[in-house]
């Protein structure tokens, strides 16, 4: 297995998950795909990582699956690779971290899907986006047909599935896909700023907001409501909720650990 088709770093409580096939605008690999999934368990496995960051090296962030191999895989293969896609998408979701995308370059098909899943995306802002399955006969995988209806509406949704068309990354930003923009030279910068805002913050919170967003795509109101009820009271016994009334109280910021 090449491990080096993802590299996985840190830098104090953030985990770096880069996307390392340049040579391919870093389409999908099988030991990519399960690299993202075996770091996302390893993540939530850690007291001492509170963010994950996930980008791409070289000129793009993905241009999802590899064309090149296309073709030459029978059914059963695509139903194997797709299982494998699939699990990798629900760590990504299952996982209590925040997981910030920072795209740049291109993300096409799987590769935008992929950003999708992400809880936030921080995009250049000459970034180009596109969901180009339909320009080779195929459907999306990597959940698209599950994320962008839901951020955009049916109708968007489908012209751009339908059409395969460049989506700029400032559309994309106006229609809330993307969270921030930033000049290509400032990007890294802001989205380290981000995640390091994030990790200072109340992430065993910010764990549980998560989950229950995601949750409020399938569930009823009278479910979200007793979710709430129920992690609240959890909450409540946390060293971050004494300390943020503590700092209220005293009038200055407070110190959260993620307790």
């Amino acid at each position: 297995m090449n491990q080096e088709h993802l590299l996985v770093e840190f830098e104090g409580p953030i985990m770096i998950l880069t996307l390392n096939r340049p040579e391919s605008l870093n389409s999908f690999s099988e030991e990519m795909i399960t690299g993202l999934t075996d770091a996302c368990a390893e993540a939530q496995n850690r007291e001492d990582i509170k963010v994950i960051v996930l980008k791409g090296a070289g000129r793009s962030f993905s241009a999802g699956g590899d064309v090149k191999t296309m073709g030459q895989a029978t059914s059963n293969d695509v139903y194997q690779h797709i299982g494998k896609l699939n699990r990798c998408i629900l760590a990504m979701k299952e996982t209590e971290i925040p997981i910030i995308a920072a795209v740049h370059g291109f993300a096409a098909g799987a590769g935008f899907n992929l950003a999708m899943a992400c809880d936030l995306i921080v995009s250049a802002e000459d970034s180009k986006f596109a969901l180009s399955f339909s320009q080779v006969g195929l459907i999306s995988d990597g959940g698209g047909s599950y994320f962008l209806p839901k951020l955009i509406g049916p109708h968007l949704a489908k012209q751009f599935f339908f059409s395969a068309e460049p989506i700029s990354a400032a559309r994309l930003y106006q229609l809330g896909v993307i969270n921030y923009l930033a000049p290509l030279e400032s990007l890294e910068a802001e989205v380290f700023k981000l995640a390091a805002k994030l990790a200072n913050g109340p992430v065993a919170a910010f764990g549980k907001m998560k989950k229950l967003i995601d949750a409020s795509y399938q569930s009823t109101l009278e479910e979200i409501l007793e979710q709430e009820r129920l992690n609240q009271t959890l909450m409540i016994s946390t060293e971050d909720h004494q300390e943020g009334i503590s700092a209220f109280k005293e009038k200055r910021q407070p110190v959260f650990t993620g307790k």
